[in-house]
């Protein structure tokens, strides 16, 4: 028993040291880089489907381009002499282990920076977290996690879900096939299509999203939003800067601080604008739409059309309504100083004043849902398409 106990231990600790023998074999000569030493490990690490990273700096991951996964790690140092960083470089260590399932490969900090590059075959799980610098992964088959201390984060090619999150740094995404969560503290966010349900957050930067298959959300504490496509709902926000949609499937939920906001094409809008124009095209459904300061323009389609909304503290109001779409009007201007402060095309629509304000009501095309508009300071124009 004691032999097939000693037998194990053995058959262990050789497994462990088949992992680190390549990184010492593969070592590559100490070059002097400025201030810094430096030196490259590379290894192989066999086979695994799900991959962890972790690392103290920046880390790139090619899924899906080798047989095996191997890593080469260019680990710098800062040091008086060549002598110095050789014994500090001497003494660190990078592990490729697996736990439960994973592979998981270790470049620590300490008194070194790293900057990993990994290949791997084709993965059903990725996890990187560093703790400080850019991180670049592609050709993941299934799910990807990434958490950094601070860097750019450039994704592309993922198959299934993505949560993605930097303290500070612009973000690029290529293609997703499922979920994405992305928050970075600062900088931009740019995604080019994801399939499923979008979150997308930064502090400070501008969004953009070309083409979203389900719900999205955008936040930006300063910033613009810009949605190309998204089929299904959209919910943008953000504290200034311009918000543009220019096609939504479902309904668009906006709100800007400080800024215009622009929709092309929804089936119902909500929109609430501290100080900022809004200008609503193609608009089959239902309206909500308010703001302090600035004009709206908004221009309705055929289709279901239902009880609305639109409200300017300071600006004109402007509706353009098709042949086909019939509405009831009420109109209502609070500080008209002339009965041309409600301007309309449509001999159906009565204009008077009622107190201090001037009123317009009636049917459009044989009338239907209500649609209420007001100004106070402004003229309301109620046109034919």
């Amino acid at each position: 028993m004691r032999r097939l106990a000693h037998s194990k231990v053995g058959h262990a600790l050789a497994c462990r040291a088949l992992v680190l023998l390549p990184l010492l074999l593969l070592a590559q000569p100490v070059e002097r880089k400025g201030p810094y030493f430096e030196r490259v490990i590379s290894g192989n690490a066999g086979a695994m489907p799900r991959l962890r990273v972790r690392a103290h700096g920046p880390v790139t991951l090619q899924a899906g381009a080798g047989s095996s996964i191997t890593y080469s790690v260019r680990v710098s140092v800062r040091a008086r002499s060549e002598a110095e960083a050789r014994a500090t470089i001497q003494r660190y260590r990078i592990t490729a282990e697996r736990q439960n399932g994973w592979m998981v490969l270790t470049a620590p900090g300490g008194p070194v920076l790293t900057t990993v590059i990994v290949k791997t075959p084709r993965l059903e799980a990725a996890e990187i977290s560093t703790s400080d610098g850019a991180v670049e992964a592609s050709g993941v088959d299934g799910s990807l996690a990434v958490d950094t201390g601070g860097g750019e984060l450039n994704i592309d090619r993922i198959g299934g879900d993505c949560k993605l999150y930097t303290v500070g740094g612009d973000v690029t995404i290529g293609a997703v096939g499922g979920r994405m969560q992305c928050s970075t503290g600062a900088g931009k966010i740019n995604v080019n299509t994801v399939k499923g349900p979008c979150v997308l957050e930064t502090v400070g930067g501008d969004i953009q999203a070309n083409e979203i298959g389900g719900p999205l959300r955008a936040e930006t504490g300063a910033g613009g939003i810009h949605v190309i496509r998204a089929l299904s709902t959209v919910s943008a926000g953000t504290r200034g800067g311009p918000i543009i949609v220019d096609h939504a499937a479902g309904i668009v939920s906006a709100r800007n601080m400080a800024g215009p906001v622009q929709v092309g094409e929804a089936p119902g809008v909500h929109c609430e604008s501290g100080s900022g124009g809004i200008r609503l095209n193609n608009i089959s459904g239902a309206m909500r739409v308010s703001t302090s300061l600035g004009n709206i323009m908004a221009a309705l389609l055929s289709g279901k059309f239902e009880d609305s909304i639109l409200a300017t503290g300071n600006g004109d109001v402007t509706v353009i309504i098709p042949s086909n779409v019939g509405v009831n009007i009420r109109a209502q201007n609070d500080l008209a100083d002339t009965l041309r402060r409600i301007t309309t095309d449509y001999r159906t629509i009565t204009v008077r004043r009622q107190g201090r304000q001037l009123v317009g009501e009636g049917p459009v095309n044989g009338g239907g849902p209500l649609l209420q508009i007001s100004a106070s300071v402004g003229t309301i124009f109620i046109r034919k398409q």
